[in-house]
Order: structure tokens, then sequence, then C-alpha cells
């Protein structure tokens, strides 16, 4: 069936602007990744003489905190390029993939950990409590004032993905405290093992919550928050607009969100049309913040471009 009247494609609103912060933020995952990979060193040390395995899975925690830092720069640093003739979208999947690089890797990371601590609980080690309680200190200094630096960048999933890690890295270096001074006067050597075992426990609730959510962006599939029927209906009550379908909404980033659908009106001048354009995307903006969005006008139903392209092929006749 052909097509009534005409069709517009439109892209408007591409949004590839950073904010203002955008240096702050770079400054801050650089200053945090220097202080991280300092204290990773020392830890370590500190971990073997006072022969504490929960000293050297939060040395190990906070390895993967740098790594985590590391990739948040790396994916920030890329996502601030802009849109090119090849990445036609920019690189805003950039601090995705970081994202869910870092998740991954601290779940192996985990289980390693739970390997450790399962040997170390069958044979338990006298540890230097006195050394542990003063590592953390320091630890729980460090990471908390890292949480400080990253809490107000919040917005970027790659960015909260390191903030999560490092605010469950200080809850480790209290963990290790408590555990250390439970250590010093019950002499029940088999608590550092354990407090390992929690330290995995929270790398892998840290991770997993961030390898949910970039798995979904990266299988292009709806935005958190958003529901597709509400949407439909949203964009069904502005004015001039008969139905939607084919309704597609996916995320670029972890901010940036787009859609694409066909939109039944009647057949309209484009000045009419026009308007009816900029009435859904004002919709779309306000009510649900999707900013890119391509948007096909129709006249009448369509059918199935397949089935379209079959009616059109001739019958073959025999001989």
């Amino acid at each position: 069936m052909e097509l009534m009247g005409h069709s517009h494609d439109h892209s408007h609103s591409h949004d590839h602007g950073h904010s203002h912060n955008d240096a702050g933020t770079g400054r801050a995952l650089i200053a945090s990744l220097v202080l991280t990979l300092g204290f990773v060193a020392f830890e370590t040390v500190a971990g073997f003489r006072a022969s504490s395995l929960a000293l050297l899975s939060d040395a190990g925690h906070n390895f993967a905190d740098a790594f985590a830092l590391l990739l948040a720069a790396f994916g920030f640093y890329l996502q601030s390029h802009p849109a090119n003739e090849v990445k036609t979208y920019g690189y805003q999947r950039a601090g995705v993939l970081a994202a869910f690089a870092n998740a991954v890797s601290l779940v192996v990371l985990a289980l390693l950990l739970f390997y450790e601590s399962y040997r170390r609980l069958r044979n338990p080690q006298p540890v230097v409590e006195s050394t542990m309680i003063v590592v953390a200190a320091m630890g729980l200094a460090m990471n908390l004032f890292i949480v400080w630096k990253l809490g107000g960048h919040g917005h970027d999933m790659n960015i909260r993905a390191a903030w999560i890690h490092m605010l469950g890295d200080a809850l480790s270096c209290v963990a290790i405290i408590v555990g250390a001074v439970a250590i010093h006067y019950t002499g029940w050597q088999i608590i550092d093992p354990a407090l390992s075992i929690l330290i995995g426990v929270m790398i892998i609730w840290s991770g997993w919550g961030i390898i949910q959510e970039s798995l979904n962006i990266l299988l292009e599939g709806l935005p958190k928050g958003i529901e597709l029927e509400e949407v439909t209906g949203g964009m069904r009550g502005v004015d001039g607009v008969i139905d939607v379908h084919d309704l597609h909404i996916w995320s670029l980033g972890s901010q940036a969100h787009a859609l694409s659908c066909h939109v039944l009106i009647d057949d309209v001048p484009p000045s009419e049309s026009e308007a009816i354009l900029r009435n859904i995307k004002s919709v779309l903006c306000d009510r649900y913040s999707i900013k890119h969005s391509t948007i096909q006008f129709e006249h009448v139903r369509c059918e199935d471009p397949c089935v379209m392209v079959k009616k059109k092929q001739p019958v073959a006749s025999s001989q």
C-alpha cells in the first residue's frame, strides 16, 4: 500500500553538551586515582606484615576502586568528545562500557576473595590487630574524602559506579576496625577471614546493580524509570495525533535517551504538522527527558514494509 501524502523525518535537539563542572569532575577523578593507588601499595605491604587477609582483601578492593576510577576517567574523557562522521552519536556509550567492565572485574575479585577466605577459615593465622586498625582508619579517611569529592557528580552512571565502590570500601574499613578490636579482646583469629568474606559480599552488591543497568543500556533496553505505555499515552494526548506505533526508546549513554516512532495524523499542510511535531517533542522533553527523537508522520496506517514489497512484486507467469 502506498503511503498517502507526505511524511516528516525529524531529528532535533542533539544534546551532546556537558555541564560547566566537567573540568572539576576530571580533576576529582585523577586526584582520587592517585590517592587510591598510593594507598593500595601501602595497605598491601601492611597486610602482609600484619598477616591480615582482611587488609589484603581491602587492598584488592582498593585496587579495583583504582581500576574503577581509571575507567571512569577514561570513559569520561571519551564521552566528552563530540560526535563525528564515524561516531555519529559521539562516545556516550564509552562510559557505560567502562562501568560494565569495572563491575564485572569486581565480581571476579570477590570470587577470589571467597576462595582465599575459605582457605584461611580452615587454617586460621594470627594477625597484628593494631596494624589493622591504623591502616583501616587511614583507608576510611581516604575513602570518605574521595566519596565527598565525587558526590556532586553522581548524575553520570560511570562516575556513580566509582562513587559506590569508594563508599563500599569506606564501609569495609569500618568493618576491619571493628573486627580488629574484636580479635584483640577475644583472640578469635577466624574473624579476619570472616571480614574478608563480608568485604567480598559488599563488592558483589556494589557491582551487580551497575552490571544490570549498564547491560540494559548496551542491549538498548528501555531506560530505567520510563514506561513504554506511559510515553505512548502522553504522545497520543497531543492535539492532532491519531495514533502512535513502532515506538522504540533506548539510551545513548547514562543520561541521554533517544526515541523513534511513527505517528498517525490527518493529511494536513506542513505548517500544521510542524506545530504537532513541536508539541510532541515538548511532551517528550518535559515529561520524560527524551531530547533526541526521530518522528515519522503518516496519514494512513502503514503495513509491514516487507509485506508492502511483496505486494509490489509482479507474479511470474508460467510458460
